[in-house]
């Protein structure tokens, strides 16, 4: 689905689908290069990264390891309420691992800062973030991020992965979602 097929539900299209695919392609190549010989594990966060690390991971050379964790700190809000929850744990151990977070997006950066701290508590040798889209506006906590696709405005956005209450995950864009639909 194209944004352009609901545009009742959205106020305006920032990213096309080709956009962020030439994007991921962009740091794929410069992920391969950086994590060469290395033992690198991929970790998604559940649901929002799907459309991201499965189009990510294709780009990559080689045997890739993927695991992936869910977290929430939204429930059904636009708003990240700052508590994480573990809904689904990693499989992987990550002791000695090279991992590389993959994430939609991010927003205040406590969900993120907390699972960067979980995984060092971990013993994984090296820890880097992706991020297809960050709110530099919305952070609340500073967060390294290695490989940032996009920075946006502090807008509630979907598509690529980015819900509202569960909708709107396969939409092709990230558009901004009409403050109409969540009010």
């Amino acid at each position: 689905m194209r944004a352009a097929d609901i545009p009742e539900d959205i106020t305006e299209i920032l990213l096309t689908e080709e956009q962020i695919h030439e994007k991921l392609a962009e740091i794929a190549a410069q992920v391969a290069i950086d994590y060469e010989g290395k033992n690198l594990l991929l970790v998604g966060v559940l649901k929002g990264a799907v459309m991201v690390m499965a189009d990510f991971a294709r780009l990559l050379p080689g045997h890739i390891a993927m695991d992936w964790m869910a977290v929430s700190s939204y429930g059904a809000g636009t708003r990240s309420s700052g508590v994480v929850q573990i809904r689904k744990d990693l499989d992987t151990d990550l002791h000695g691992r090279h991992v590389l977070i993959v994430e939609d997006i991010i927003d205040s950066g406590l969900t993120l800062s907390w699972l960067l701290e979980n995984f060092a508590s971990r013993g994984a040798e090296s820890i880097e973030v992706l991020a297809l889209l960050r709110k530099p506006e919305a952070m609340k906590v500073h967060v390294d991020c290695r490989y940032v696709g996009f920075d946006i405005p502090n807008e509630f956005v979907i598509g690529y992965g980015l819900d509202y209450a569960e909708r709107y995950r396969n939409l092709r864009d990230v558009a901004v979602l009409a403050p109409h639909v969540y009010s």
